[in-house]
């Protein structure tokens, strides 16, 4: 078996430069070669100009807000900077706050902690675990995957009208899956909640890196992104959107930063006057050089010019998706079907194949590191490969040994800084593997699929 590897075409884009691509990696079978980095959707690698806008910036580090010398000024200017630069990035509204998290994980849980009280919050089961889980303290209803977008409409609607009492309402859903990469309808979406009285907030952890986000042009109330999947890393993410809620509510932390005036009361208790800004939010010294690097990385993004970058990028899609077509033992996830918009993350399983032996064979013979498992989308992933949702199978620590069927998947992602080379190798790796099996021997250790150091399993 083999698959036919038309050339990407040059005249679209070529990819953004990014940390690592010269990086080598030990084979199995002997030598090394260029790593190719196909985990976009987990860890996207930094992108060259974001490194060296944070390197030049590093020597002049210095605490925000608080400090009177030069170098925390300096800090202080850039920080704000970049708050507007995420802020013009996302096409944010006058009154728009951008608030400075760690992930978008921390954005959602900052936002549940926000929402009124008494507030219902409806949200699919689809969603990365992320979005799924923050709403704790909040009366939620989980909606079941839709199969089209308009089914995606449809649901919420229903169940939007069919809510008693009717008060504070907010729809979580993501801009584009974190297993299927299909793009959900968010501009319906929004108009949706708002006529029923609900807002919405979009998870845009797999959107923003792949597809300009709109918060204005969406009608969206907030957007909530990761910068480590938006080519820059330190562990820095964004909440966007309304004022009035974040305002209303508690500081998420509660400590320097996000209080305006602490004083001693008489009977020997503290008042507090908490600022109204999106530093009620931030407490504790923020992480200047994760925020550099996120405006960094947005700057990178829209000089580079957004269209031409989705243009190659829906053409690794292509690529990679009609690849997979001619492999007949491949199975790709799906919730709206082969025809429905998506971004550069696809997941597959190979029939006769456990999935964490496939992506250990990936990653031990050929140097491809992709992801396998449920990708903290448990409900999602069971859904689409028809399991039952009490069935075992955990993400990242797959039960099956090697060669056993598993109820985990694979997936592969790539984006603005993939080379061709990356995506040829996987389609010709996937086909080798399918038709000759493995090289090597594998075996399981700590939940994970790993090389055997015995002999090999065929002649290579």
């Amino acid at each position: 078996m083999s698959v036919s590897t038309p050339a990407i075409d040059p005249s679209v884009c070529a990819p953004l430069p990014v940390l690592g691509q010269d990086v080598t990696v030990p084979l199995v079978t002997g030598g090394e070669v260029t790593y190719a980095a196909l985990d976009y959707a987990a860890s996207a690698p930094a992108l060259q100009r974001v490194w060296d806008d944070v390197a030049a910036y590093a020597p002049y580090y210095g605490s925000v807000h608080r400090g009177a010398g030069y170098l925390s000024q300096l800090s202080t200017d850039l920080f704000e900077n970049s708050r507007r630069t995420v802020a013009e990035f996302l096409g944010c509204r006058a009154d728009d706050q951008v608030v400075f998290t760690r992930s978008t994980t921390d954005s959602l849980n900052l936002l549940a902690a926000a929402i009124p009280a008494n507030c219902q919050v409806f949200v699919y089961e689809t969603e990365h675990h992320a979005s799924l889980l923050p709403w704790r303290d909040a009366q939620v209803t989980y909606l079941n995957a839709p199969r089209t977008p308009g089914q995606a409409v449809e649901f919420l609607e229903r169940a939007l009208a069919d809510r008693d009492p009717y008060g504070p309402a907010l729809v979580c859903v993501t801009g584009a899956s974190n297993v299927t990469g299909e793009l959900w309808p968010v501009k319906e979406l929004a108009a949706a909640a708002h006529a029923h009285g609900a807002r919405i907030v979009l998870d845009a952890a797999q959107l923003a890196p792949h597809h300009p986000v709109d918060i204005a042009g969406l009608d969206a109330d907030w957007v909530a992104f990761s910068g480590h999947k938006l080519y820059a890393p330190f562990g820095s993410g964004v909440l966007a959107g309304r004022a009035d809620w974040l305002q209303a509510a508690e500081p998420y932390l509660a400590g320097g930063g996000a209080s305006r005036k602490v004083a001693r009361r008489a009977d020997g208790g503290v008042d507090v006057d908490w600022h109204t800004t999106a530093a009620r939010h931030e407490a504790g010294s923020p992480n200047v050089i994760g925020v550099y690097s996120i405006a960094s990385a947005c700057k990178a993004l829209s000089e580079a010019g957004f269209d031409s970058l989705v243009a190659r990028e829906q053409e690794l899609v292509t690529r990679v998706r009609e690849g997979l077509a001619e492999v007949p033992e491949v199975q790709v996830l799906s919730l709206f079907g082969d025809d429905a918009p998506r971004v550069g993350v696809i997941s597959f399983v190979v029939r006769g194949w456990n999935s964490s032996h496939f992506a250990a064979a990936l990653s031990a013979e050929y140097g491809i590191g992709v992801r396998d498992g449920l990708f903290c989308a448990h409900p999602l992933v069971r859904t689409l490969l028809g399991s039952d949702p009490q069935d075992p199978g955990e993400c990242g620590a797959p039960e099956a040994e090697p060669g056993e069927r598993s109820l985990n998947a694979i997936r592969v992602s790539f984006g603005a800084g993939t080379p061709d080379e990356h995506i040829e190798r996987f389609l010709r790796a996937v086909s080798e593997l399918v038709s000759e099996g493995a090289r090597w021997k594998y075996r399981t250790e700590d939940g994970r699929c790993v090389p055997d150091r015995g002999e090999a399993a065929r002649t290579a």
